[in-house]
């Protein structure tokens, strides 16, 4: 009885990796056809006639059949295979990309970020060049206060957001020395104004909660899967928020800034609800509509007395409080 043997699957490879070597081929003069070179990549005959369609139309590289020799070849001389088409603005742009991202070294971000740069960097067409050491002596950015965060249990945050993956936390809210344990499904980790915030389903809670992972003294995964609602959008949670405290009220906040710090605020959008009007004697009024009032407290107060509220009654009070026991404490 013969033994049944099994016909060996074409492997899948990424197209610019069967491209390259469809183009290595080319170069070689041997006019290579699609039934040769599915052989030699490991891949369907099919694949290779569509990426050959592709490198004539797309790339436009001067590919053509011979019927005498019955294969493809190039009718004139190629020097390098266009893999990017970048220009100078936009490699300079990416410079800048680069120079932003350097507050994360050191982070679990590092790693991925220095090899994508590589790549990038390598697949550059010849004729584009840029005196990056130049560039490098006029473009900085600094951070006052950068976040001190454990990496393993950021790089388990992020792996488990990632793949829907469910944690049980110890956790430590801030003002409080005892922590307490949470369930939780991360739905979302966000940078916002340089700090870092998980938003997750609390299954104590049963609602979603922002938790600031340098605050989590232990991470387990659980071993379970979830679904994260269709519904679930960060923007449309934050909307009506000044940072990440949102809330279920509405507020109409009212500040007004003297002409000391008028320019500072006219020179940055703080919200998207805001609205500037110019006052007569050269400051300026804000007015924003949020959902919480804790963070716009916080913001007031570091206008050290240069902003007054107007309204709601209920923050001018608060920070008239807050004012009180600073000059108590002094």
């Amino acid at each position: 009885m013969k033994s049944a043997t099994r016909k060996k699957q074409p492997q899948s490879r990424a197209p610019l990796e069967r491209m390259l070597r469809i183009h290595q081929a080319l170069q070689n003069g041997d006019y290579p056809n699609a039934t040769k070179l599915a052989k030699l990549i490991e891949v369907s005959a099919k694949s290779i006639h569509r990426d050959l369609e592709f490198m004539r139309d797309r790339l436009s590289l001067p590919l053509a059949y011979d019927f005498l020799q019955k294969g493809f070849y190039y009718t004139q001389e190629v020097s390098s295979f266009p893999t990017l088409q970048i220009t100078e603005g936009e490699l300079f742009a990416l410079l800048v990309a680069e120079k932003a991202l350097q507050q994360y070294r050191g982070t679990a971000f590092e790693k991925p970020l220095v090899s994508a740069f590589k790549k990038m960097s390598s697949s550059l067409p010849d004729t584009i060049s840029l005196n990056v050491s130049d560039w490098e002596q006029t473009i900085s950015f600094r951070t006052s206060a950068e976040p001190l965060l454990n990496l393993e249990i950021f790089d388990t945050l992020a792996k488990a957001a990632a793949q829907r993956t469910q944690l049980k936390l110890t956790y430590r809210k801030p003002g409080q020395r005892e922590t307490e344990e949470r369930l939780v499904d991360p739905y979302h980790l966000a940078n916002i104004n340089g700090e870092w915030f998980m938003f997750a389903w609390c299954h104590l809670r049963n609602d979603i909660r922002t938790f600031a992972p340098g605050r989590i003294k232990t991470v387990e995964a659980t071993g379970k899967k979830f679904v994260r609602p269709q519904k679930f959008s960060l923007d449309k949670r934050l909307r009506d928020s000044f940072g990440v405290r949102s809330g279920n009220e509405q507020f109409e906040v009212v500040i007004q800034f003297n002409e000391i710090v008028a320019d500072y605020v006219r020179e940055k959008k703080w919200h998207d609800s805001q609205q500037l009007k110019e006052l007569p004697d050269g400051g300026v009024e804000l007015r924003l509509s949020l959902s919480s009032l804790v963070e716009v407290e916080r913001w007031v107060l570091s206008w050290a007395g240069n902003a007054t509220v107007i309204q709601p009654a209920q923050l001018a009070k608060a920070i008239k409080a807050a004012a009180q026991r600073i000059i108590d404490a002094a």
